[in-house]
């Protein structure tokens, strides 16, 4: 099963506490704080990976969580980070977020996508020792990871792209020039899911093509298999054209090109700058070599002499040599030509901006929002009576006693500021 689309939620791993602990020695009296930093949770990547080919082994993973960080320890031991989760996934995998936005595209092997970044740990109580509070009691709670819903799209990474008409013989001749065994059958649509094969040239020269399922009239507007595959030809550096050149083929060669030049371009206008190759399949049938002149006319009045002609047969390897030859030596060149050093090796998501204070009134619950003000509250031991103190003290130097107070705000009514509610005093 071939997917090439997916949902996913990622969430880093939540960091881990920090520990209050004093130091405890025979022949030590009063010994100091000594409580441990927790560990920071682990952050999720997506690795791009040549040896996956479709999202089929994330298909029913919906979740993917790295591990929590450690909690902290006594004697100044601090907690282990938590593990990173890396994910495989296919070379041209592109990650959006839930408003579309492309945040990663992974174009390179081995390129990673930081996804989910791990929450930072707690701090331990030596962490608040001062000259003048000797003998703190608080902690700090480590903070959540990040969690986000991301949605992954593949466009195929493959040198050569065939593209043609159902039956026009894609599957044929890349079960010839590769390993590869597709689906082969005298009926339309026998491919339905794109097929990836590797050309061997020579002793070390070699060269990824993709057999794309057929297109018909209409396939950029959603028409038979080709819309959804479309976007896969977008990653391939050369185009290969395969005419049918058979007496009874339909469309006929002329009107094949003219039609299949027609659809990429209304897909995407950027598809008609692509190299390309036109061959004629199927040479071994007769009359076919009059197809291919008339095939070759067409190709002439639409782009000159640019586009390069070939006639084969698929099914006997007539003409497949020559072929495989011209199609390397301009992979070779193409790929020289394309810069990759721009590209990154670990690609940062970048994080949501920094949300200002601002609060909102429901009845008598006073909904609180704000990066630091949430970020203040997530790692607050409310049970710690001088982290209560602290975390007080920090709603006044920020204001939001004072703005609590301009809304409006009466002793009793409720405060919610992230997942914690409190009930106000003055």
């Amino acid at each position: 099963m071939f997917v090439d689309e997916l949902e996913l939620l990622v969430r880093g791993g939540r960091g881990g506490n920090g520990v209050v602990s004093f130091r405890r020695e025979k022949y030590v009296p009063k010994g100091g704080p000594d409580g441990g930093d927790g560990g920071d949770g682990g952050s999720v990547y997506l690795w791009a990976d040549l040896s996956k080919h479709s999202f089929l082994d994330l298909r029913y993973r919906r979740l993917l969580k790295a591990s929590d960080g450690s909690h902290g320890r006594g004697k100044n031991r601090h907690g282990a980070a938590g593990a990173d989760l890396l994910v495989p996934v296919p070379l041209g995998s592109i990650v959006r977020d839930q408003k579309n936005n492309v945040i990663a595209d992974l174009t390179l092997p081995n390129q990673k996508a930081l996804v989910a970044a791990g929450g930072k740990g707690g701090k331990g109580n030596a962490r608040f020792a001062t000259s003048r509070r000797r003998v703190p009691r608080l902690a700090e709670k480590g903070l959540p990871g990040d969690e986000k819903v991301l949605f992954l799209e593949l466009k195929l990474m493959a040198q050569v792209g065939l593209v043609g008409f159902p039956n026009a013989g894609k599957s044929t001749l890349l079960g010839r020039i590769t390993e590869a065994k597709p689906k082969v059958a005298p009926y339309p649509f026998t491919t339905i899911t794109p097929n990836l094969g590797v050309v061997k040239v020579g002793d070390t020269g070699s060269f990824v093509v993709a057999d794309l399922p057929g297109l018909i009239k209409g396939a950029h507007k959603g028409a038979g298999l080709g819309y959804r595959f479309l976007r896969h030809v977008e990653r391939n550096l050369l185009l290969l054209f395969l005419i049918d050149l058979s007496p009874d083929a339909q469309p006929d060669p002329e009107k094949a090109y003219r039609l299949l030049q027609q659809e990429l371009e209304q897909f995407s206008s950027r598809l008609t700058a692509y190299p390309r190759v036109v061959v004629g399949n199927k040479l071994d049938l007769t009359e076919a070599a009059k197809q291919l002149d008339v095939l070759r006319g067409a190709v002439f009045d639409v782009d000159g002499e640019d586009t390069p002609v070939f006639a084969i047969s698929a099914a006997t390897g007539e003409g497949v040599e020559e072929l495989i030859c011209y199609l390397h030596g301009r992979v070779t060149t193409l790929s020289a030509q394309k810069s990759k050093t721009d590209a990154e090796e670990v690609i940062r998501i970048e994080q949501t901006d920094h949300l200002p204070l601002a609060i909102e009134s429901n009845g008598d619950v006073y909904i609180v929002s704000g990066t630091a003000v949430e970020k203040m509250a997530a790692k607050t031991d409310f049970d710690s009576e001088e982290a209560l103190l602290r975390f007080q003290n920090y709603c006044r130097r920020s204001g939001l006693d004072k703005e609590l107070k301009i809304k409006g705000i009466k002793e009793g009514d409720t405060v919610r500021i992230g997942q914690e509610e409190f009930t106000y005093f003055e």
